[in-house]
């Protein structure tokens, strides 16, 4: 499953990659792989904004908001057996969302 492309808030500097392959061990959707010693993102569309990646990175080379946007509605309503929802409309049930 991909979001819509190219609007996640995942960010990577390859400067501050060391290759630890810490992001590779924590991301459950397997954005990064490894070449050439440092990690890369094979596409960011795959992103679901957990944040594993971020809080993980000692180094500084990632970062993204977690729980933000449409990826944090759908796992909200999945968690709760309800539609999807980010509580962001201040109704009470969150439609106008995303």
């Amino acid at each position: 499953m991909k979001y819509i492309k190219n609007v996640t808030t995942l960010r990577y500097s390859a400067d501050a990659c060391t290759g630890c392959k810490r992001c590779l061990e924590v991301c459950p959707r397997g954005v990064f792989v490894m070449e050439n010693g440092k990690a890369r993102v094979t596409d960011g569309s795959l992103c679901m904004e957990c944040g594993a990646c971020s809080l993980n990175c000692e180094f500084g080379a990632l970062h993204v908001d977690a729980g933000v946007g449409c990826a944090a509605a759908v796992l909200n309503g999945m968690i709760t057996g309800g539609p999807p929802s980010c509580d962001c409309s201040g109704d009470s049930n969150g439609a106008g969302c995303c």
